[in-house]
C-alpha cells in the first residue's frame, strides 16, 4: 500500500457481476482485477436486479455474496441494486478503476469521467450462460429418457397382463 505522509492513500477497484454457479473465469477476473490495485470491491447482483435484467439465477442472493466475499482478492462485496450504482459506489468508495469483463465492451464508458474502465477478456471454454444451456439439455435428455424408460415398461405390463 502506498502511503503519503502518515496517510495511507488506496487505490480502490470496483467490479460489478451476478456470480451465478462461481467458476474458474469468476475467479480469474477477480484475481486479474485485485492486482489492479490495493483493494477490490465487489457489487454482486441482487435477485431482484437480475430479475430486471432478464436474468434468474440458480444461486440465491445472500450466497453469491458469501462465495464472493470468501474469495482472498476481494477485500468487500456488497449488494448491486440498480444500474445507477455504480456511479454512486464510485464516489462512495473513492474508486480509481471499474473494471469488467469484456462482454460489456463500450456499456461503461460513459464512467471514464470519473474512473479509469477496463474491459478484461473472458476465460475461455467456461461462461455461466454455457453452463446453463449444457445443464439445461441434459435436465431435457435426462426427462425423455425416463419417459421413454416408463413408455416401456408400461407397453410390457400390458403385454404381460
Amino acid at each position: 500500500m502506498n502511503t503519503a505522509g502518515d496517510k495511507q492513500v488506496t487505490k480502490t477497484v470496483l467490479t460489478y457481476g451476478t456470480f451465478d454457479l462461481f467458476h474458474i473465469g469468476h475467479l480469474n477476473i477477480l484475481k486479474r482485477l485485485s492486482e489492479k490495485g490495493d483493494r477490490l470491491i465487489v457489487g454482486v447482483s441482487t435477485d431482484e436486479f437480475n430479475a430486471v435484467k432478464g436474468k434468474k439465477p440458480v444461486v440465491p442472493f445472500e450466497q453469491r455474496r458469501e462465495i464472493v466475499q470468501a474469495i482472498k482478492y476481494v477485500d468487500l462485496a456488497i449488494p448491486e441494486e440498480n444500474w445507477e450504482q455504480k456511479r454512486l459506489d464510485i464516489k462512495k468508495y473513492d474508486a480509481k478503476v471499474f473494471g469488467i469483463g469484456e462482454d460489456w465492451q463500450g456499456k461503461f464508458d460513459d464512467l471514464g469521467d470519473e474512473v479509469e474502465v477496463v474491459y478484461l477478456p473472458r476465460t475461455s471454454g467456461i461462461s455461466t450462460t454455457e453452463m446453463k444451456r449444457v445443464l439445461s439439455e441434459f435436465d431435457e435428455r435426462h426427462v425423455q429418457s425416463l419417459k421413454n424408460t416408463l413408455d416401456s415398461l408400461s407397453q410390457i405390463v400390458k403385454e404381460l397382463s
